[in-house]
């Protein structure tokens, strides 16, 4: 089959991601695939080199120095549209990973990896026309597939995310420990979050747990446990919300460290590190990263949310307020420290649960869905 894959940008964001493992993992099955995206800012490459066999095609996109988030959707929109409309390629299937790649490109079908509720107009015309008019739908959920026939009445076909387990286990075994130990010297006992500081990712609620955290291991004669923020790339425009969380974090005592983006080859290893892994999302379609750190055996604490429980299960840890994700975070940080029959229980189920979801078991789900669609 001739496979189109579209994303909206070359960085590491889950939706991007996404679309290069399942393009590679389609190609491994034999199918013509090609990626398409956006490229922003002077992109000459995805964040991390692409198997060969899959056929990339970026769209430059230049930066407009003060454009706002409304026309930078609608000057997307447009600009990856006309670039497709005039290549005339002829695919047996095209499959939008995003709200603008969707609304780019018409006749398509269209993965839905979480839902938002947007305040700018563009934004939420993007949304609800890339939900209404695809041919079909995927979601990585369930609990997402419920949110979409309930709000639309349409029926999505679940296929969940794969994960590339073995990156992140190698990361935490032996081979990986020289790595492990330079994040370590450099950034001492962390907590890690991944996704950038942005509403959707509850960083708020963290910065108030982390407070909470450090004033328990204070009480017991030991050093704050650093928290530290990785990835962030996003086309909105989060600066206020911020300025919220670096108020917050002073006014508690709270230092986050913000790494920004990530080489792709440190990555695991800067999981791998962490003594706990913090996922307080508010909204999530998977949970990509999260599933990473269970794959390099690190302790997880998320958000009680339904899509949550769905896929982590026993595997993770669930808290509500500040307050419980900083009691969370204690004891995994505690169990980080020393043995646990907890703590070894949850780490097996999460490893097991990181091999279980393949990129090409993703890949099977969707060559029997495109062809189904014929």
């Amino acid at each position: 089959m001739e496979i189109a894959l579209l994303t909206y940008s070359t960085r590491p964001r889950g939706g991007v991601v996404h679309t290069l493992a399942l393009a590679e993992a389609l190609a491994r099955a034999g199918q013509h695939v090609t990626v398409w995206s956006l490229a922003r800012g002077g992109d000459a490459s995805f964040f991390r080199p692409v198997d060969h066999r899959v056929t990339v095609r970026l769209v430059p996109f230049p930066d407009v120095p003060g454009e706002d988030v409304g026309p930078r959707i609608l000057r997307s929109i447009a600009v990856l549209g006309a670039a497709y409309a005039d290549a005339r390629d002829g695919y047996d299937v095209v499959h939008a990973q995003d709200c603008i790649t969707a609304n780019a490109v018409g006749d398509c079908l269209r993965t839905v990896h979480h839902l938002d509720t947007f305040s700018t107009p563009e934004l939420a015309a993007c949304h609800e026309k890339a939900i209404v008019t695809p041919r079909a739908l995927v979601c990585v959920s369930a609990a997402v597939a419920a949110e979409v026939a309930e709000g639309w009445g349409r029926t999505a076909t679940v296929i969940p995310n794969g994960v590339q387990a073995g990156r992140f286990e190698a990361a935490a075994g032996p081979a990986g420990a020289p790595a492990r130990q330079r994040w370590r010297e450099q950034l001492g006992g962390y907590v890690l979050a991944v996704g950038g500081i942005e509403p959707r990712k509850g960083t708020l609620d963290l910065v108030e747990a982390m407070a909470l955290l450090n004033r328990a291991e204070a009480r017991r004669g030991r050093p704050a446990t650093r928290l530290v923020v990785a990835g962030g790339e996003t086309l909105f425009d989060y600066r206020d919300y911020r300025a919220r969380v670096e108020a917050r974090a002073a006014a508690l005592g709270v230092q986050p460290l913000v790494l920004g983006q990530v080489d792709h080859e440190e990555l695991p290893a800067l999981v791998a590190a962490a003594r706990v892994l913090a996922f307080p999302s508010t909204r999530e379609g998977f949970g990509l990263a999260a599933m990473e750190a269970l794959a390099a055996g690190v302790p997880l604490v998320t958000r009680d949310l339904p899509v949550l429980r769905e896929v982590f299960g026993p595997a993770a840890v669930f808290a509500g307020d500040p307050a419980g994700l900083a009691a969370a975070l204690l004891d995994a940080v505690d169990e980080a420290g020393r043995a646990t029959a907890d703590g070894a229980r949850r780490q097996a189920a999460g490893r097991a649960l990181a091999r279980a979801h393949s990129w090409d078991t993703a890949a099977q789900a969707h060559l029997r869905l495109y062809r189904a669609l014929g």
